[in-house]
């Protein structure tokens, strides 16, 4: 999900709420301590330079009970942090604190912000000696219209 997409979703709603992978929902009480901009390069196995750009926003849990992020407040966070920091319309990542810090990707079902599992992947299978996934076929799609097929008796 991308900045644009956010700020899009914030002005619909009255309320704000995040919900894990797992369906439990971060507290209501949660604070968006930070919203950055990561600007990453590296190299990968295959010896490519890459560049990626990602918006990262920090949720945390405070023992706050009183107080509740407003979709107008996050949108002026969004807003100031774009202004001063220069942020461009870029994926989300959201970093929170469960058991460890885990960073998640961001999608919306209208509702909710939904936090997703992000996932490792190599991106140059054809270049550091990963083989190619094979095909799967059926052997009967294989076989010629005119062959004979065991038991019919045309052999």
């Amino acid at each position: 999900m991308k900045l644009s997409e956010v700020k899009s979703a914030l002005q619909h709603l009255e309320t704000i709420a995040f919900q894990l992978p797992n369906g439990d929902l971060v507290p209501s009480h949660f604070h968006v301590t930070e919203i950055g901009k990561i600007n990453k390069t590296f190299i990968d196995c295959g010896g490519t330079v890459r560049h990626e750009n990602i918006v990262n926003f920090q949720l945390w849990n405070a023992n706050d009970y009183d107080h509740r992020l407003h979709p107008e407040k996050l949108l002026h966070i969004i807003e100031l942090s774009e202004n001063t920091l220069n942020i461009e319309d870029a994926e989300i990542e959201v970093e929170y604190q469960g058991e460890t810090i885990g960073k998640f990707g961001l999608d919306f079902d209208g509702k909710s912000f939904l936090l997703t599992n992000k996932q490792t992947d190599c991106l140059a299978k054809d270049n550091c000696g990963i083989p190619a996934e094979k095909r799967k076929v059926k052997l009967s799609d294989l076989q010629p219209a005119n062959t004979c097929v065991p038991g019919s008796g045309c052999c």
